[in-house]
């Protein structure tokens, strides 16, 4: 056993010494569908895409969702769970059922697709939260329910602790009832 935990010690360390930690896989400049909505920019977004270098976020997003009729109402909050800064995040947040086009989004979101919206996040520090984010949207009909899913979507090289805790999924029915997650 203490042969084990040597060998596991030892690998571990060369691992790091000879560069086991992948590199960042740099930084955007500006997403299509958030363009000019603000992305890191000059030497503060170098520093920041080398200071994330093979650190790991948790993001996640916590607030509440309610459906009437045709209107959906998203308020959430992305948190940063994680030890590492994020220099600079979106979330995607798609819907099960398609979007009515033309519609008036804030000024950090864009639609992005039939059943998508992408709204920039900006920075999050580690183990910190982000600006509360409200969007009401219609729907092309009035279903009974939809579903709504959460994705981060970095820019920065920053990767989450593991694929399940990147994407939220919450069922909303048409209640009345707000629905909290």
């Amino acid at each position: 056993m203490r042969r084990m935990r040597v060998a596991a010690v030892c690998g571990a360390a060369l691992v790091t010494a000879v560069g086991g930690v992948a590199p960042a896989a740099g930084v955007v400049r500006g997403d299509e569908a958030v363009r000019g909505a603000g992305a890191v920019r000059g030497a503060e977004a170098v520093r920041d895409a080398v200071a994330v270098r093979g650190a790991v976020a948790g993001l996640a997003y916590h607030g509440s969702a309610d459906i009437v009729g045709d209107r959906v109402d998203v308020r959430f909050t992305p948190h940063n769970h994680g030890p590492a800064a994020v220099p600079d995040s979106v979330v995607r947040i798609r819907w099960s059922q398609p979007l009515e086009e033309g519609q008036t989004l804030p000024a950090r979101c864009a639609p992005e697709g039939d059943r998508a919206v992408r709204c920039r996040v900006g920075r999050l520090g580690a183990h910190d939260s982000g600006e509360r984010i409200g969007l009401r949207v219609r729907l092309r009909e009035a279903p009974s329910e939809v579903l709504l899913e959460f994705d981060p979507v970095g820019s920065d090289g920053t990767v989450d602790e593991s694929r399940a805790a990147e994407r939220q999924r919450v069922l909303v029915l048409d209640t009345g009832d707000k629905y909290y997650f």
